[in-house]
């Protein structure tokens, strides 16, 4: 598998320490696209081995230049006596963007964007933390810091901030339809294709104790329509 080395600007990189050996055409060290894909979704998967036991946990994260940053609880989280202990770790994102229909399930596939990125985590320093809490936040509700409260002390002291930086990453893509001949021997009468998946928010539901009739704040209104507050009309 080949790494994608950190540049100081968004380029196609060329270090070769890892190789994917399965589908190797299907490896990018395009960094643009690496970044699409850490940007646009909201879940990865962060394993380590503890003890001898392998661990794995989903947890929200954000891209922050050349850092992954996901939050860990001060109280004893696993991810925060990984970086203790300057364990090596895998955080991993999968995007589906399709199911690729074949003429035989053999050849059918799945269209995807996948990164894995391997390295030690770190805390965020403390005259950092405050900000990186915050780019988290509004990675994962745009918007919402601004219409909450603030963090309060003992909030702060329960949450420890970690990065991964993106130093040692393989990505791994497919897209495109299922692969076919005019003279392959399939019958060309049996539908093949590609089915995009495609999703969005839904209607927002309010708790159980917020009153009827309050408004909807404009960070979910965004979300939920993909419109800023400052373009929507009226």
């Amino acid at each position: 598998m080949t790494s994608i080395a950190t540049p100081a600007a968004p380029s196609r990189t060329t270090a070769t320490a890892r190789r994917v050996r399965r589908l190797p055409d299907r490896q990018t060290s395009d960094r643009l696209a690496l970044h699409e894909l850490l940007d646009s979704e909201l879940v990865g998967h962060l394993a380590v081995a503890l003890d001898g036991v392998p661990v794995v946990v989903p947890m929200g994260f954000a891209r922050v230049d050349g850092h992954v940053l996901v939050h860990g609880s001060t109280g004893g989280g696993f991810a925060l006596r990984a970086a203790s202990a300057r364990l090596p770790v895998v955080f991993s994102v999968t995007a589906l963007d399709g199911l690729v229909y074949a003429r035989s399930l053999f050849d059918s596939s799945m269209n995807y964007r996948s990164a894995t990125i391997q390295g030690v985590l770190e805390p965020v320093p403390a005259d950092e933390s405050d900000d990186a809490l915050i780019a988290l936040s509004e990675r994962l509700m745009p918007g919402r810091p601004a219409e909450v409260r603030g963090t309060r002390r003992k909030e702060v002291a329960a949450t420890r901030v970690l990065r991964l930086a993106l130093d040692d990453v393989v990505m791994k893509q497919r897209s495109g339809g299922p692969s076919e001949e005019p003279d392959d021997g399939e019958d060309h009468a049996t539908w093949a294709g590609v089915v995009p998946l495609e999703r969005r928010w839904g209607t927002p539901i309010a708790s159980g104790l917020t009153p009827e009739g309050t408004p909807v704040p404009d960070s979910v209104i965004a979300l939920t329509t993909r419109v800023a507050p400052s373009d929507r009309l009226g």
